[in-house]
């Protein structure tokens, strides 16, 4: 499949794609061919049990594992796991990356060199997230799950476990790794995590399409910041922010979307590092949690947990501690380098080595592994190359892209521009005409793409190019150049931003402007400008543009995160009008005097006595630059809260007779989650309706989302909290009706300070843009 390049980027992928290519040949390997598999027809392991595939998994699992030699099974607890011969058992490769399109980091996926050499790249999940629709969630799982069979079918893949998403909550802006993540939000990550999960593993549980793996549990959110480092912080977390903030994410992608793994963070959580931590992976995640799948570790935890942690004095401790904790796998060698001495030192015993390998090779069975020929699988195999880069991903790609637009600023209703009457366009900015300025981090290699130059000039053909600066650094600008280009421009278009030297994995930012120049260089353009210029910026966390906000010379603003490979098309389908832009901020954005409080404190709760302002629309307590939840259209929507909970003054009584609130130390009446069960709160459940209306005066697509607050916020209670969205397209002057699901033992529910959920007795708010509804609670 070929890839569409255009010019600077274009040239820069081309060499991506070229380097990906010589790799994959070192040794002479050329992938492409038959799969792996065991238990052929013809095969001397047929009458084994492993390879019944009428019994059951774990089944099947345990007889495998029971044949293992000692020195077999240590060598399954690496991500690279060697083959076992004797019992025809193919190499496998745990370590594969899935998350916004099949990516070239990992071991497991192999670009450059076969009858698939590009997957379809969505965009990077930030700007997806912004669209608050978990069905496109679902369908971008769902269409990078069927690449990823497709690749193994194609011999193109040593593996189908996908270590994504990441459902960590985006809680500090200056977070390398933030644009990975769904936003700061627990309720829109959990729904993220769960609908992506689905998606990407299928629609068997038992004959998986692909295994999802959704990390990094818990608390994670820190790379390298001014001397502290992710391999040995101790993220020190209240209960009560476990229970509503880090661990929700986590619960929904194993409880609803049926996770096959959990991967552990680097981090040490109070003191204990999170891939040693039974209370975690064992108590919480396979007990509470009902994970039914395996555990992994981030790359070389269980070295760092002994070598930068120093939570153990020896390799061989530091192996038995994380197995035993419930860690099934390490990213890395140090188990299968460890483990035999382990074993030898009486550190362990075998059976917490078998323990771990059930649990993986029951995943290899239920992704077919031991079935024979998997382009034999009913569900799956006839995936192939036809299947990868198909018309109907790419305008899925197009689809997201287009959705996590987010319109930010549209003074006198510059935009949407009507092409026939752009005489001239000057599109100036670093990631104006940069392919890898629209992936983000974990990429792997487009089908095609577009940047916003390439979008633009579909529709103003004479548009004209200048970097402005040579990378998101802007040490230096091209100002006279660019002021120039602007004045003799109908249109300037500056497409700014960051990049992946200032924000990725191992890199957090200490300040939220615009690096380098480019403050300097936009404010330049516009003054010269005939007519207000359009800014778009390209970014994964928030910046502080307050100097954009203010200018009336900028007159429109939209940000795009990394938005993929049809990001520039989406962007220019925006500016002129053939998308109705619908997106919402998935984060604060923060001012730059936010940076004065450390990346260190883990608090989401605000601190008065100290200032310390809390993080999150949930909680913080200070200025912002735009608001979680922010984001414009073309159009003017009007939406009510219509009907919902029946007698809203007395909700709940006949579900909670015979239940009594219990009064907390802190004085108040609140109703026990635990204690109301499973059966009243199904019985709890409501349907809320909202009406919207397009007021005119373009057809588009709106975002309703529904918060909920409490009378206070004492006790740590947020002053609101996201419970639901949904998407509703209407032409101008349609009215529709939306209805949303509320199941107040999860939506309603709060978390005391040691972490226990309970629902207040008395009022509760559900929030719909400026319309309430006032729900009570009482027995």
């Amino acid at each position: 499949m070929a890839v569409s390049t255009s010019r600077r980027g274009g040239g820069v992928l081309a060499a991506v794609v070229t380097a990906v290519a010589a790799l994959e040949m070192l040794g002479g390997v050329a992938w492409g061919g038959n799969p792996g598999f065991t238990c052929g027809p013809a095969s001397a392991q047929k009458g084994f049990a492993f390879c019944n595939a009428a019994l059951p998994a774990e089944q099947r699992a345990a007889d495998l594992v029971a044949r293992l030699t000692t020195a077999e099974k240590v060598g399954q607890l690496g991500d690279q796991a060697p083959g076992v011969p004797r019992l025809g058992i193919p190499v496998y490769k745990w370590w594969s990356e899935a998350l916004h399109g099949l990516a070239i980091s990992g071991k497991g996926i192999h670009f450059g060199n076969g009858p698939a050499r590009t997957a379809t790249s969505f965009p990077q999940v930030i700007h997806t997230a912004a669209a608050f629709d978990d069905g496109l969630w679902f369908r971008i799982g769902q269409a990078i799950g069927k690449e990823g069979r497709a690749f193994y079918n194609l011999g193109q893949a040593e593996g189908l476990a996908m270590w994504s998403p990441n459902v960590n909550i985006f809680r500090d802006p200056r977070w390398g790794r933030g644009q990975e993540t769904p936003g700061e939000d627990p309720a829109t990550a959990s729904k993220y995590g769960a609908a992506f999960v689905k998606g990407l593993q299928g629609s068997s549980l038992t004959n998986l399409q692909t295994s999802a793996c959704c990390k990094h549990i818990t608390a994670y959110d820190i790379e390298e910041w001014k001397g502290v480092s992710r391999y040995n912080f101790n993220a020190k977390v209240t209960p009560q922010d476990l229970a509503d903030t880090y661990n929700p994410p986590f619960r929904s992608c194993v409880v609803d979307g049926k996770a096959s793994c959990i991967m552990c963070a680097y981090t040490l959580i109070n003191g204990v590092p999170a891939c040693a931590s039974s209370d975690l992976l064992t108590k919480t995640v396979r007990g509470e949690w009902k994970l039914d799948g395996y555990t992994a570790s981030d790359c070389d935890a269980v070295a760092i947990l002994h070598k930068s942690e120093h939570f153990t004095r020896t390799a061989e401790e530091a192996v038995a501690v994380a197995l035993k904790a419930g860690l099934d796998i390490n990213c890395g060698v140090y188990m299968q380098q460890n483990a035999a001495s382990a074993l030898q030192q009486g550190k362990m015993t075998e059976k917490d080595v078998d323990k771990a390998l059930k649990n993986l090779f029951a995943i290899r069975m239920r992704l077919g592994h031991f079935d024979g020929d998997p382009r034999g699988n009913k569900l799956y195999g006839r995936l192939g190359a036809a299947d990868v880069c198909t018309p109907v991903h790419k305008a899925l790609a197009l689809e997201a892209a287009r959705r996590g637009v987010v319109l930010l600023k549209n003074d006198a209703r510059l935009l949407p521009l009507r092409a026939p009457t752009v005489a001239s366009a000057a599109v100036i900015g670093h990631n104006a005409n940069d392919i890898l300025a629209l992936l983000g981090n974990y990429y792997g290699l487009p089908c095609e793409t577009t940047t916003p130059f390439g979008g633009i000039q579909k529709y103003v053909k004479s548009a004209k190019f200048l970097p402005g600066c040579s990378s998101a650094a802007c040490d230096v600008a091209a100002t006279d150049q660019a002021t120039a280009l602007a004045k003799s421009s109908d249109y300037v278009f500056l497409v700014m931003g960051l990049s992946q030297k200032q924000e990725q994995e191992g890199l957090d930012r200490t300040s939220l402007l615009l690096p380098g120049k480019q403050q300097a260089l936009i404010t330049a353009v516009a003054t010269a400008s005939k007519r207000p210029v359009i800014l778009i910026l390209l970014t994964g966390g928030p910046v502080d543009i307050t100097f954009a906000q203010t200018n009336p010379k900028i007159g429109a603003i939209l940000w795009a995160g990394y938005p993929g490979q049809a990001g520039g098309q989406a962007i220019a389908d925006v500016l002129f009008g053939e998308f109705n832009p619908s997106g919402k901020l998935p984060v604060t954005w923060y001012p730059e005097e936010f940076t004065k409080f450390t990346m260190t404190d883990m608090r989401m709760r605000p601190d008065p006595a100290t200032g310390y302002p809390g993080r999150s629309y949930r909680f913080y307590k200070g200025k912002t630059v735009y608001k979680f939840g922010y984001g414009l259209s073309y159009s003017k929507f009007a939406c009510r809260i219509v009907s919902g909970a029946g007698n809203s003054s007395s909700y709940g009584k006949a579900a909670l007779a015979g239940l009594r609130a219990a009064t907390t130390p802190e004085g108040d009446a609140v109703y026990r989650v635990d204690e109301i069960g499973d059966d009243r709160c199904e019985r709890l459940r409501f349907p809320v309706m909202v009406e919207v209306q397009n007021q005119g005066p373009m057809d588009g697509k709106h975002t309703v989302l529904m918060f909920v607050r409490w009378s206070s916020t004492d006790g740590g209670r947020p002053v609101r909290q996201l419970i639901g969205f949904r998407n509703q397209h209407l032409k101008v002057g349609e009215k529709k009706k939306l209805q949303m699901e509320i199941s107040p033992c999860e939506h309603l529910s709060r978390a005391r300070v040691d972490g226990e959920k309970v629902i207040d007795r008395g009022s509760h708010f559900l929030m719909v843009e400026e319309d309430e509804l006032e729900i009570r609670f009482q027995d």
